[in-house]
């Protein structure tokens, strides 16, 4: 089984009848790890294909595979890639990376000037989100959208997270920010560019030397 056997795609109309047992997945592996997934109703999930805010992957026999879904706070400053999933049957094939990539892509897509983020207890998770340019951040940080962090509350860790003052939990952090990202890659042309005409001044002045020899 390789990552060629399944279609990852932005979800629709016709996949809500896969949300319920997306649902009762993300149930039963938050119950598996003793951590958080915050649990969300099919109706919740159904409503984001609705909306064009998720990616679904479809083994080639038409068995979902995996999800991952996108929520929007603090007016679309901010954007979470949430909810992923991979169907136990499928795991170990590369799909969560997949469709980590395919979820972040249409993020960037649909709110290119937010700043996405995420908490996760997942170490592989993590080093995903290392890749796509992700850094760890403080709590402080991210959304402080009350909407969200009501979101926790069906975790079983929420009452660590209260009682820390909403500043730190089991979860780690993470953030991409596409202003500093933005220029960081300004600051790397820069540093081409001198490198660049640095090099083209030292070429002219051999060139000149040479000439004034001969």
């Amino acid at each position: 089984m390789t990552i060629q056997d399944f279609d990852i795609q932005v979800a629709t109309a016709q996949h809500v009848d896969y949300a319920a047992m997306i649902c009762d997945e993300m149930a039963e592996s938050a119950k598996a790890r003793g951590t958080g997934i915050a649990t969300r109703s099919p109706e919740y999930v159904a409503n984001k294909m609705l909306e064009g805010k998720a990616v679904i992957a479809l083994h080639k026999d038409g068995t979902w595979a995996g999800f991952c879904y996108i929520e929007t706070w603090s007016h679309g400053d901010f954007v979470a890639n949430s909810g992923l999933i991979v169907n136990p049957q499928f795991r170990k094939a590369g799909l969560a990376k997949a469709i980590k990539h395919r979820i972040f892509q249409l993020s960037r897509t649909k709110y290119p000037d937010a700043k996405i983020f995420g908490l996760t207890t997942g170490l592989a998770v993590m080093k995903i989100n290392s890749e796509l340019g992700y850094e760890p951040v403080t709590y402080s940080e991210l959304t402080q959208d009350e909407n969200f962090w009501a979101g926790c509350k069906s975790c079983v860790n929420f009452d660590i997270l209260t009682s820390k003052g909403r500043k730190n939990c089991m979860c780690t952090a993470m953030l991409f920010d596409p202003a500093e990202k933005q220029k960081e890659y300004e600051e790397k042309m820069q540093r081409i560019t001198h490198k660049a005409t640095l090099l083209e001044r030292i070429e002219n002045a051999i060139k000149k030397r040479i000439k004034h020899d001969a």
